[in-house]
């Protein structure tokens, strides 16, 4: 069966520090073909670059038909969407405890481009592993990063 194959991976160099860094990096497989992405941003996260790894790979896609399987080594973004989010909603973006979630236009980003999906996994991966795709990830944000350092 024909499968939409995705890593992605953020980062921050000085995260939560004033005048950081951020690298995010995409790999996209689909029959054999691969297309990488990467971008970066400053005075930003690593959740927010994990998040627009995630973003920036599904905007990139052109079907909708075709089953997608994420390989992703934030635990925040496979969590989020594998079932924190369902809360969040129902709850009018609060947490569990009542805060307002974080990241929370980024978070609905996601999810609007996830439900557009026919058939759509988040799949977490331990990071710093040796999966090839995902090293290849992290080597992308982290290319990204260096081109703004």
């Amino acid at each position: 069966m024909d499968e939409i194959i995705i890593y992605c991976d953020g980062g921050c160099r000085g995260n939560q520090e004033n005048h950081n860094v951020g690298g995010w990096g995409v790999v996209l497989q689909f029959r054999g073909k691969s297309k990488e992405l990467y971008g970066n941003a400053r005075n930003t996260t690593n959740n927010v670059m994990e998040l627009t790894a995630a973003i920036s790979a599904l905007e990139s896609l052109k079907t909708t038909d075709i089953p997608v399987s994420f390989y992703i080594d934030s635990a925040y973004v496979v969590n989020g969407m594998n079932g924190w989010i369902n809360g969040w909603i129902r709850n009018g973006w609060k947490t569990a405890s009542g805060k307002q979630v974080k990241n929370k236009e980024l978070w609905f980003r996601l999810n609007q481009l996830a439900a557009k999906q026919n058939n759509i996994t988040f799949h977490k991966v331990k990071g710093h592993n040796g999966v090839a795709l995902n090293e290849r990830a992290d080597a992308l944000a982290n290319r990204a990063m260096d081109e703004i350092s």
